[in-house]
């Protein structure tokens, strides 16, 4: 499929999904409104997640953990913007964190909206937009 038929259907989605950020900000990302908080998404708008067993740009989350909870991944080329930086993992990958704190998803979550992940364990936490 070419790069420009891609682009075309993120767009379409993200306009179908609900607000993006603004120009300049991460287009592997968005916020989208969920039970009333500015809920940090993937492009796909599957909620995101913060461990605090994380500290400043540098990851946790390996092994077990990353199988259940999937690291969102910056596609190639992404730079970062405003509060969303990008965090190296140990093999390579680049993710996305936003305040410094890397980005993940849970595999519970089945559809748009969902936030299971919310305080499992009490480490992990929705990412809100500040």
């Amino acid at each position: 499929m070419k790069l420009s038929k891609l682009l075309f259907g993120a767009a379409a989605l993200a306009l179908l999904a609900g607000p993006v950020f603004a120009a300049g900000e991460p287009s592997d990302l968005k916020v989208t409104t969920i039970n009333g908080k500015n809920v940090i998404t993937d492009a796909k708008g599957m909620t995101l997640y913060t461990y605090d067993k994380d500290t400043a740009g540098v990851s946790n989350c390996y092994d077990k953990c990353a199988a259940a909870w999937p690291p969102a991944f910056a596609t190639d080329g992404a730079a970062a913007a405003g509060d969303f930086s990008l965090v190296k993992r140990t093999d390579g990958k680049m993710m996305w964190a936003y305040d410094g704190k890397p980005l993940y998803l849970w595999v519970k979550d089945k559809a748009p909206g969902d936030t299971t992940g919310d305080m499992v364990g009490n480490v992990w936490h929705t990412a809100v937009e500040k």
